[in-house]
């Protein structure tokens, strides 16, 4: 049986995720309360459950020193059919947990049918094995338990960590040569699009090979805090001291959309030279983290 009580939180985080599942609740019956088709007439939220450092008790909340550092909140929303997973039913409440000024906490989520999630825990995928493990179920509709997982022989977990390494690391590298290709020729839209991406990238590799689990999810303050949970050592990459480069940070976050579409999106040298620097220093201990994991897999195999 997976674990239900959150009392190790504080009153106050407490009363915070009370408040995140009445925020869901009502975006996601908003969402779909003029539906037409079955799915939607039938659409359910099944389980939430809370994962990561607040579900294991190793959280961090320091946003008032010098590091500035606050762990996320990570959920993830078990719906009855895999349509409702679709961005449209939930990009209101992502909205109105940012806007809301009774939760503090940043607060992540990702969707998944119960479909999705028994078989990715049939497939020995450990992204879902933790969270069966050590996540905390915060409601759900009806007590139908998620799959036993299967765990992974230490060969498939070797070949399956090594294959996204080589698949997608090459990428994060590639983008950034392209990046400073842009920036010498003063592209700077093309610039922040393609660094963008060499970031997208180089989270993706680390969430794959220590996860086997990338979300489908091009915002990169939602990847870099599941990266992050992984390894607090990325979280020294990005200062948190000073507003301008948090501005910098989310100014790139919007890059994805805006450096190809928006006439309005602007960003300076200065911001990229710099955000330009940070990521090729992401990169790096991206490339030294799955390494080393990658040696202590294939340790296990031989050994």
């Amino acid at each position: 049986m997976m674990k239900t009580s959150i009392d190790h939180l504080p009153e106050k985080k407490q009363r915070e995720l009370a408040r995140i599942m009445e925020l869901i609740h009502e975006e996601f019956d908003d969402a779909i309360a003029d539906g037409t088709t079955e799915f939607k007439k039938k659409g359910r939220i099944l389980k939430m459950i809370l994962f990561g450092s607040y579900a294991r008790g190793d959280w961090v909340d320091e946003p008032h020193t010098m590091k500035g550092y606050r762990s996320d909140y990570d959920l993830l929303i078990v719906v009855n059919n895999r349509k409702l997973a679709d961005f449209a039913y939930w990009y209101k409440a992502k909205d109105r947990l940012i806007r809301d000024q009774t939760v503090e906490t940043p607060t992540n989520f990702i969707v998944h049918s119960r479909r999705e999630v028994n078989t990715a825990l049939r497939e020995g995928q450990y992204f879902f094995t933790d969270i069966r493990r050590d996540g905390i179920v915060l409601y759900e509709l009806d007590e139908e338990p998620l799959a036993e997982p299967r765990p992974l022989t230490p060969k498939e977990a070797y070949e399956t960590a090594r294959e996204h390494f080589e698949n997608r690391f090459p990428g994060a590298r590639n983008f950034h040569k392209l990046f400073a290709t842009a920036l010498e020729g003063r592209m700077w839209k093309e610039a922040a699009f393609l660094l963008h991406q060499a970031l997208e990238h180089g989270y993706a590799t680390l969430l794959l090979v220590l996860t086997n689990y990338s979300p489908p999810s091009h915002k990169l303050s939602f990847l870099s805090a599941l990266a992050e949970d992984q390894d607090r050592r990325l979280a020294e990459v990005w200062p948190r001291d000073q507003q301008r480069y948090r501005a910098w940070f989310n100014t790139l976050n919007e890059a994805y959309v805006k450096a190809r579409y928006s006439k309005h999106y602007d960003i300076s040298e200065e911001a990229l030279g710099w955000l330009g620097e940070r990521t090729a220093e992401l990169q790096r201990l991206v490339e030294e983290i799955c390494r080393g994991h990658l040696r202590r897999l294939k340790e296990a195999v031989v050994g």
